[in-house]
């Protein structure tokens, strides 16, 4: 089985290696060591300031989105949110939820954020802002750096879910400005899926310590308190705690995070160009890309049996989509333990189907 999803990824031997160990007991001076070495690494990777705090959840990274509405926000905020697939769909219903006045920009499937979408909002009173970097179920890249112009200029705190994007496309949370940035293990990470990553500001921090947070587990207050010695206030997935520092120690070493994005921007590059040259019967499906992952419009066949033909007779897995874009869209990841031989593997399978009038 060859994974091209975006997430669950393919691992690395070391870091399955980890997973095949027995979980060890975690109150102790070297688990609290490990987490310690994990939070200098994040914010290493993130370009987060010295002053920035990292918390560990375990959850997936929707509960990281969700720890940030509820510790973050209050109804006296107003916030302004970017609504362009599945996952800004998923901020929408957490502020609805959680009553924070939001307006939501709402865009077309593919489409990029551009400046227009924001002018209307210049100078209104908004407080907060909520976007992926990357909306991974439409494989739309957004501009953070009009993102954070904006911000500044509207001393807007700015929520950022990265978790798609981490470690795949260049991110700088101090320049940028973001008060929370959130990621998950299983994405370029390419750990276990388990653990949401949050990133704190100093804003952030001062928003948590002075808003009453609805729910025991996911108080970020007492998420900073334990971690200010290494540990997690409830019983942490300790395995995949300890594969996401074998694979930071990992990625340190290749280089550290600009190594690790230019592989996984040459991977796509790699995958793109051959569909070209092969001519396939797909067209992209964004009109802004990420590194982590090609979104792709089959024109003679439905997505989703595209999807089941490579995973029941070819041992591939691709990313299929839901909803209205189940028949329309399927994704290509470039992130995890792949290499250019896996895409010549896949683009034969493609080959293959074409030949015999499949697609």
């Amino acid at each position: 089985m060859i994974n091209f999803t975006v997430g669950p990824v393919q691992s690395s031997e070391t870091v399955c290696a980890i997973g095949a160990e027995q979980v060890p007991y975690f109150r102790t001076d070297e688990f609290s060591a490990t987490m310690l070495e994990n939070e200098r690494l994040i914010k290493e990777f993130a370009h987060a300031t010295d002053d920035s705090r990292v918390v560990f959840l375990t959850s997936s990274g929707s509960g990281g989105m969700e720890t940030a509405i509820m510790n973050c926000l209050t109804p006296d905020d107003k916030v302004l949110v970017v609504n362009g697939g599945s996952f800004g769909s998923r901020f929408v219903e957490l502020l609805s939820l959680h009553n924070i006045p939001y307006t939501e920009i709402k865009l077309q499937h593919g489409k990029a954020l551009k400046a227009e979408h924001l002018a209307e909002f210049e100078g209104k009173g908004y407080t907060a802002f909520v976007t992926q970097k990357h909306e991974t179920s439409t494989g739309v890249h957004y501009d953070i750096d009009l993102i954070s112009d904006f911000c500044k200029r509207n001393d807007c705190f700015l929520i950022v879910d990265a978790i798609s994007s981490f470690l795949c496309d260049p991110f700088d949370m101090g320049k940028t400005g973001t008060g929370i940035m959130i990621t998950g293990s299983q994405k370029a990470l390419a750990c276990a899926p388990g653990i949401a990553i949050m990133v704190l500001s100093p804003a952030a921090i001062a928003r948590t310590l002075s808003n009453k947070c609805c729910c025991q587990y996911f108080d970020l207050k007492l998420a900073l308190s334990n971690m200010e010695r290494g540990q997690t206030p409830w019983t942490p997935a300790v395995g995949i705690l300890r594969q996401i520092n074998t694979r930071l120690k990992e990625i340190a070493m290749n280089g550290g995070p600009e190594v690790e994005v230019a592989r996984c921007s040459n991977l796509a590059n790699y995958f793109r160009n051959k569909l070209k040259e092969y001519n396939l019967p797909f067209t992209i499906a964004s009109e802004s890309l990420s590194n982590a992952v090609t979104p792709l419009h089959p024109t003679t066949q439905s997505a989703h049996e595209i999807f089941l033909k490579l995973k029941n007779e070819y041992g591939i897995w691709i990313c299929p989509n839901g909803g209205d874009m189940k028949d329309t869209i399927f994704r290509v990841g470039h992130i995890g333990c792949l290499d250019t031989d896996d895409y010549d593997k896949l683009l034969a399978a493609f080959m293959d189907l074409k030949e015999k009038h499949f697609i």
